[in-house]
């Protein structure tokens, strides 16, 4: 099981760290036209993040249906999951081409900045919005792939797509001197590498699927029309656990952007300190992540075929997994973590203040282990509604610590204070997510396995 985990986890984790590579490769390159280029590159990334985030759950929700799928060896519901989840990432994707002026027009009610550059920011949206059908349609692709099993497809990907990013965006720009229309192009196209690759893999999976699984061959015809992919019944559980992931992805999102917001309240320095200290959490996210994709595969898995001995197995392992993490980042993060700093920056008074704040990076594995753990479990399970009310009450609690505390110290408390108190706050919400799915997990996991 050990092994299944890591085969699992492994390549999962060098996807996840592949996925910024696209905003810091188109980032380098306009580093070196001028400033206004880097800050419009900054809010044009930052505009499809907040796009993009939001429809995570076209990833989540599919791995979870397939890997169940794929336990009860229910080969025809494993195609029907994939033109369900493809039909309606193309749905969404086409719905933001159209809705793409309506969206430009919020831009400058959101970001600030001079005219020259969010003028630039919409070149660049403008250009790389065409990508939405590719970017939606990788996302339940390679939900799909995970569900199956198969996590190295995904990093075979995502590796190829960035590739064709960087080539792209330097011959678009350096050579044919596009400026930021080119990065945004080279983006556009790389997306659609991605997704043309990934057709690639799935017709040569699916053509296995129907070799092994002689019963597909005369179903074929049937089982992967529109109609019986996106049956009203079926599609009303799809669109109700993928409510649910999108309902606490915002909740995740309004958080992060608070904590940004917050700190910039405070001071511009802090601002600078709480940026750098969230790359320590996004570092260990990367690595967690990819043991909750594990969890989701395996987890399905085991549910589908109820397996419950093997699913209570995978899940005290992955548990012993996190543990361990925690152990080895913890103690890194303590014996380097100033070392850390200076690869990010080479500001000596933002790093001398983050010194005051260290010890919550030491902390964040310990409290945020659990949260990454279980939403990978409660996914493969399809038990989103617990998840999803486990992000509600936990976003609750950090608001709640956040300004009731302020509230009590406000009088008295210095910038130092108050930013305690904010990062307090954000370890009570991650360590509320992982407590509160754990008490759930015997009913609301193991019972599905019976």
């Amino acid at each position: 099981m050990n092994r299944r985990i890591l085969g699992l986890a492994l390549p999962n984790i060098v996807t996840n760290i592949t996925v910024p590579l696209l905003g810091m490769v188109d980032m380098a390159i306009v580093g070196h036209l001028s400033g206004d280029h880097i800050g419009a590159i900054a809010i044009g990334t930052q505009i499809f993040n907040l796009i993009y985030w939001n429809f995570g759950f076209l990833r989540m929700g599919t791995s979870g249906f397939t890997a169940q799928a794929f336990g009860a060896e229910r080969w025809d519901e494993t195609v029907k999951i994939l033109i369900r989840a493809c039909a309606i990432a193309i749905g969404i994707a086409l719905t933001l081409i159209v809705l793409q002026w309506p969206i430009a027009l919020a831009v400058p009610l959101i970001f600030e900045g001079s005219d020259h550059v969010l003028g630039l920011a919409l070149t660049y949206f403008f250009v790389r919005i065409w990508a939405a059908p590719a970017t939606l349609g990788m996302y339940a692709i390679k939900g799909w792939f995970i569900g199956m099993q198969d996590s190295k497809t995904p990093m075979w990907i995502a590796i190829f797509l960035n590739c064709v990013n960087i080539a792209a965006s330097l011959l678009f720009v350096l050579v044919l001197h596009w400026d930021i229309a080119g990065v945004a192009l080279g983006t556009v196209i790389a997306n659609y590498s991605g997704l043309t690759l990934g057709i690639v893999f799935l017709r040569k999976r699916l053509k296995q699927l129907t070799t092994h699984n002689p019963q597909l061959k005369t179903q074929n015809s049937k089982l992967t029309t529109i109609k019986a992919a996106l049956r009203w019944s079926d599609m009303r559980r799809f669109f109700k656990v993928n409510g649910d992931i999108f309902l606490r992805t915002l909740c995740l999102s309004g958080v992060f952007t608070f904590i940004t917001a917050a700190s910039s309240h405070i001071s511009d320095q802090i601002l600078a300190v709480d940026a750098l200290l969230l790359q320590f959490f996004t570092i260990f996210s990367y690595i967690m992540d990819g043991f909750a994709y594990a969890g989701e595969s395996l987890v399905g898995r085991h549910i589908g075929a109820r397996q419950k001995r093997h699913l209570k197995l995978a899940v005290r392992l992955l548990i012993l997994w996190g543990l361990a993490l925690t152990a080895v980042f913890t103690g890194l993060y303590a014996a380097f973590g100033n070392q850390f700093l200076h690869i990010f920056t080479d500001q000596q008074d933002v790093i001398a203040a983050a010194g005051d704040y260290m010890t919550w990076v030491l902390v964040i594995p310990v409290c945020g282990f659990a949260a990454f753990l279980f939403d990978g479990i409660f996914i493969g399970a399809t038990a989103t509604r617990t998840m999803r009310n486990a992000m509600f009450v936990a976003t609750a609690a950090f608001f709640a610590v956040y300004y009731g505390l302020k509230y009590y110290t406000d009088a008295a408390a210095n910038e130092h204070t108050w930013n305690n108190v904010l990062w307090l706050a954000f370890m009570v919400y991650l360590t509320l997510r992982g407590l509160l799915q754990a008490l759930r997990v015997r009913k609301d996991i193991y019972r599905q396995a019976e």
